[in-house]
């Protein structure tokens, strides 16, 4: 495993990061995996050498958090770096949810609770909300990282104008400074190019894209009933985002290439967000030991230039707004 430098940071984290979303429970999303066989994922993961795992408190209602909690436990506490997020709806009242003070401090106790630790590595904002006060989201954020609960702190599917308000803000103020961009990324998603990755580029923030596979859809051509699963039967998201003619052409180059290679199309598929400039470790997700093991054999797969360009060829951008952000 090859380690890299969390953005500008001193932190070592693997190339590789797992995702624990689906780990938890079938009663909230119909493909998550129960305890038993998301432990041995982490396990696994660990047996590679990956040492960076990203979780949330909205995944499962926080069972996600509870069992990458328990599954980590053997482990030093420095050996490992885990980072959460918070944002989402917790609880049905209005302060259940958003970036007040009053729910990312009970956010942030809960998480370390469910996790089992006295801090995490870093503590990520989430779904992004327009209407957040940028000054009190700034001010709450250093002070969990200054509570010693967090040690860096980073969003999720923020705009990069926004982001740079922030990074600027906390300058002026001496405030600890977001660190790192989690936004989705893949060959058929690549709407973080236009702006955001240039900034963190610039910044030298650490960019960990989600759905480097694109939540499973460019693993095979889901036009052909064999190849439904579980969560391309029942996630709205990826029926919302990924049924475009040109997703499938994009799959379908993943599919040529992979036929070449002798590799899978989500190896592939890794192995393109893997090369592209600025990114840090993306955060994949398995439901198989084996998704795990192929996901680390995609660290050495390196594409030809012309079949990054038959990548590249297949895609057609998406409107702002329809891109999900």
């Amino acid at each position: 495993m090859h380690y890299v430098r969390f953005g500008k940071s001193n932190l070592k984290v693997s190339r590789l990061c797992l995702g624990a979303m689906g780990f938890g429970s079938t009663g909230w999303r119909a493909w998550v995996l129960g305890e038993k066989g998301s432990t041995e994922l982490v396990a696994r993961a660990l047996d590679h050498g990956i040492n960076f795992f990203d979780t949330c408190d909205f995944y499962s209602a926080g069972e996600s958090e509870r069992i990458l909690g328990r599954a980590l436990a053997g482990q030093a506490r420095d050996s490992y770096v885990v980072a959460t997020k918070a944002g989402n709806p917790m609880a049905t009242h209005s302060n259940g949810r958003g970036y007040s003070r009053k729910h990312l401090f009970k956010a942030i106790d809960d998480s370390l609770t469910r996790l089992g630790v006295e801090h995490v590595d870093l503590f990520q904002t989430h779904i992004w909300d327009k209407d957040a006060d940028l000054d009190e989201l700034l001010d709450v954020m250093a002070d969990i990282v200054r509570a010693g609960k967090a040690l860096y702190v980073g969003a999720t599917t923020m705009p990069a104008w926004t982001l740079a308000i922030l990074r600027e803000k906390a300058a002026k103020q001496g405030l600890p400074a977001f660190m790192s961009m989690q936004c989705e990324y893949n060959p058929a998603h690549r709407e973080c190019e236009r702006e955001l990755l240039g900034y963190c580029r610039y910044e030298n923030l650490a960019v960990i894209p989600f759905s480097p596979m694109a939540r499973g859809f460019l693993s095979a051509d889901r036009r052909k009933p064999a190849n439904v699963t579980p969560r391309t039967a029942s996630d709205d998201y990826t029926r919302k985002y990924y049924y475009r003619d040109s997703d499938h052409a994009v799959q379908v180059a993943l599919n040529d290439i992979a036929d070449k290679i002798g590799k899978t199309p989500s190896q592939v598929a890794l192995a393109w967000t893997l090369g592209r400039t600025g990114v840090t470790a993306p955060i994949f997700g398995a439901t198989t030991v084996a998704q795990v093991d192929q996901a680390v054999a995609a660290l050495d797969i390196s594409l030809a230039p012309e079949d990054v360009a038959t990548i590249d060829d297949a895609y057609e951008p998406r409107s702002f707004e329809a891109s999900g952000h």
